[in-house]
């Protein structure tokens, strides 16, 4: 497969977006006060770096097959750390970095549903909608942990 040079700088640009969320969650994964909460961060990270690899196989030519995973989600079920009204300053913290991960995914996943339009082989298409929809897992993921630890209204 050949890339055109657009493309090129499409695949780059992700996975520009990809390098700033393995950063972000790595970094985060740190500063989390819940153990629970920097598990999660640590697996977001190596989801992320995932993603980032398919992409360098992309730009040099191959691309990876992919499983369409929206099942991580759906199937997260977070454990309750934080009680509603407790308001600790350990759950600000941790609510600032879920809700600051929250709009990250948000805006990744957005890139990719209008990125997607700049390539007209289907295998590559695929690969980025899967990437999409597992960024979409990730905010749903983060989403229940808010709910879960009384965060969020759910």
């Amino acid at each position: 497969m050949v890339l055109s040079e657009r493309e090129k700088t499409v695949i780059k640009d992700l996975q520009t977006q990809e390098q700033s969320c393995i950063e972000k969650y790595t970094r985060y994964s740190k500063e989390a006060k819940d153990p629970q909460l920097r598990d999660l961060f640590m697996h977001l990270s190596k989801q992320e770096q995932k993603h980032y690899d398919s992409l360098s196989q992309v730009l040099s030519g191959n691309t990876p097959s992919c499983d369409c995973n929206d099942e991580s989600g759906k199937n997260y079920k977070p454990n309750v750390t934080y009680q509603a009204g407790m308001e600790s300053d350990d759950m600000k913290k941790d609510c600032f970095l879920v809700t600051d991960c929250i709009g990250t995914e948000k805006m990744v996943s957005s890139e990719y549903n209008s990125n997607i339009f700049n390539f007209g082989n289907t295998d590559v298409r695929k690969l980025l909608a899967d990437i999409q929809i597992e960024e979409q897992n990730h905010g749903e993921m983060l989403y229940k942990y808010k709910v879960a630890n009384g965060m969020a209204c759910a």
